[in-house]
């Protein structure tokens, strides 16, 4: 075969193996861009995505429904605080309804929705309960020199809460000043003073019996008059006042006091009962 021929043979040969490798080339740098691109694809769509969705995801505040009205009548209401403390819870725990005290009716009035006004139905059903009713009865024992001279009881009713007083004894007049009505009359200007036995008690629930505040003051008239006037008395007076805890039927000894102008002592002993 001529020379020639081989030759061109040769080249053809070569020149197809330079074609093949660069379709290879080119056919490795498509994937690899198709790679890249992918990869970028892949990268970006959750920011594109999370940049489609609202700033604000928060739902929507459901709108109010219709109100409606009712009237309350607690019927344990007895004081003023007791009021202003129900009013106020009702205020706390139903903040979009509009709540009046009535207090010459003792009524509450509730304008609120219906799902508000059933709520605070129940929480005047939870509060509005009657109060605990005790029997407090105070026993004072006079002594002179360590014996018992004489005993006397006295029983007081007291609502939890609620504050009681017993007075024993009598107003003594004292002229505390004069007015000239005239030329020959004067006015006397007089106040009276509580003289005697005086008992001021409080009780309120605490675990299993009662918290009791109380006063007992005992006071008398002194033989010795004054110097500031001719008719104005010395009144001799002694005071306890304490908080304890009382365990129902069971006496609790709170102090003792001297009685004025003489030698004796009162002791002061005190048990409580639950009446309702």
């Amino acid at each position: 075969m001529p020379p020639g021929v081989l030759h061109t043979d040769n080249f053809e040969r070569h020149e197809m193996k330079s074609n093949c490798d660069v379709n290879r080339r080119r056919a490795g740098n498509a994937a690899r861009i198709f790679l890249s691109l992918a990869l970028v694809l892949a990268f970006f769509a959750p920011c594109a995505g999370a940049q489609t969705q609202p700033s604000d995801s928060r739902p929507a505040e459901p709108k109010p429904g219709p109100e409606t009205y009712q009237t309350f009548y607690p019927a344990n209401i007895t004081q003023q605080r007791d009021a202003n403390d129900i009013v106020t819870d009702l205020r706390n725990l139903v903040p979009m309804a509009k709540i009046y005290y009535m207090t010459s009716q003792g009524a509450i009035s509730i304008r609120a929705t219906p799902e508000d006004l059933l709520l605070a139905q129940k929480i005047l059903a939870d509060l509005d309960r009657p109060k605990k009713v005790y029997r407090l009865t105070y026993t004072l024992t006079e002594m002179d020199n360590g014996k018992r001279t004489a005993t006397q009881h006295f029983s007081i009713i007291v609502t939890a809460g609620e504050r009681t007083n017993l007075k024993q004894g009598r107003r003594v007049p004292i002229v505390t000043g004069s007015t000239d009505a005239g030329a020959s009359a004067k006015n006397s200007q007089v106040q009276y003073v509580d003289v005697g036995l005086s008992i001021e008690a409080s009780v309120e629930g605490y675990l299993d019996g009662v918290r009791l505040r109380t006063k007992v003051e005992q006071s008398s008239l002194a033989e010795e008059k004054a110097g500031v006037g001719v008719h104005d008395p010395v009144i001799h007076q002694s005071s306890l006042e304490e908080t304890s805890s009382l365990v129902e039927g069971k006496p609790l000894m709170l102090g003792s006091l001297d009685i004025p102008g003489s030698t004796r002592k009162q002791e002061i002993e005190v048990v409580s009962e639950l009446v309702r």
